[in-house]
């Protein structure tokens, strides 16, 4: 099945996969803990607005470690919100709200989460929804077939198990994947590249 980019987010956890049939020349590199989507060396140029941004951030809202995960551009409002003292769910709301779906020819969902030590909050934006939730267990929204937040068993603790673990899921055309988790010692990221 494919299910093309998607998150998965629970109280602790954050990972996202990049699958692509149409761009599978990218990888994950960390840009000073921002964790990035980009072209390989050898991937044929595009203009393609949506083939290249910031999948993970970390964050700090008022002394509490945050990260902010997702398909595309609206990661870096919902973590610039995050900074500004907005709650989780104000802050992807308002993120997605304001971006809306991707503008391509599939009216692609933009997908993301917003997880602390104790929380996650997982969001979606559709041509018809926009979706907030507050999850205690870990959840994915994927901007195909699967683009309602639903339960999904994550066996991974560590951000390193979980982005391999997404990147292995017998799902149709893994690219990339990233995670973090989010404990007592702060955010630990982790990336995988096929």
């Amino acid at each position: 099945m494919y299910v093309g980019r998607f998150v998965v987010v629970g109280p602790g956890i954050a990972a996202y996969r990049v699958s692509s049939r149409s761009f599978p020349d990218r990888r994950v590199v960390d840009r000073d803990g921002t964790l990035t989507v980009g072209p390989t060396a050898d991937a044929p140029e595009t203009d393609n607005p949506y083939v290249s941004y910031n999948c993970l951030r970390p964050a700090e809202r008022a002394g509490e470690d945050l990260v902010v995960v997702g398909n595309g551009s609206h990661v870096d409002p919902v973590t610039e919100k995050l900074e500004l003292g907005y709650p989780p769910r104000d802050a992807l709301a308002l993120s997605l709200l304001a971006l809306d779906f991707e503008k391509d020819d599939y009216d692609t969902p933009r997908v993301a989460g917003v997880v602390s030590e104790d929380e996650a909050f997982v969001a979606t934006v559709r041509r018809d929804a926009l979706v907030v939730e507050a999850v205690e267990e870990p959840t994915l929204v994927a901007t195909y077939e699967t683009d309602s937040p639903e339960p999904f068993d994550l066996g991974a603790e560590t951000a390193s198990e979980a982005a391999r673990e997404l990147y292995d899921l017998d799902l149709e055309h893994p690219v990339c994947a990233a995670a973090a988790t989010v404990g007592e010692a702060g955010v630990e990221t982790a990336f995988h590249n096929g």
